[in-house]
């Protein structure tokens, strides 16, 4: 269920990007585009998060103020890093570039989407380590992420 909430806001994220951000009307709609976003929400974003959130609740138990402190700190300082990276590097191969390309490509996009992500994500991550239950955690994350999806989507697609 999570990997398909995950794959529709991916798609929809980049369908606001395409519509709304870079204002490309339905007759310039690059639908490859937004189904490769879903893809990639598919096969990446919700199974890789939903497998971390587990992982997570696993190495740091329960649902206390300092316990959500301490998986917001792991999950900003540790997983979103790397996570970030790797979807800059996924998006980037599924749009074709070389290995050359697409790491000038994360080098020039990497610094600027993980200072966006430090504005968004620790205060949604305190509140859903707090008072999210594990099971519902991913699809409160792709909820809010709907914004953050067109973001990403924008980012990444931009050449």
């Amino acid at each position: 269920w999570a990997v398909l909430v995950a794959g529709a806001l991916m798609g929809a994220g980049d369908v606001i990007a395409q519509q709304l951000v870079e204002q490309r009307g339905l007759r310039r709609h690059q639908c490859p585009r937004t189904l490769k976003m879903m893809a990639i929400g598919f096969c990446f974003v919700g199974p890789v998060v939903g497998s971390w959130y587990r992982i997570l609740d696993w190495l740091i138990p329960g649902n206390t103020k300092v316990v959500a402190v301490k998986k917001v700190l792991l999950d900003q300082g540790g997983f979103a890093p790397c996570f970030l990276g790797c979807f800059l590097a996924v998006t980037g191969a599924t749009n074709g570039l070389s290995l050359q390309d697409n790491w000038s490509k994360i080098q020039q996009d990497y610094m600027d989407a993980l200072m966006t992500n430090y504005c968004i994500w620790p205060p949604v991550q305190i509140a859903n380590f707090y008072f999210v239950p594990l099971q519902h955690r991913l699809a409160v994350v792709q909820c809010v992420a709907i914004v953050w999806n067109c973001y990403l989507s924008w980012k990444a697609n931009r050449m």
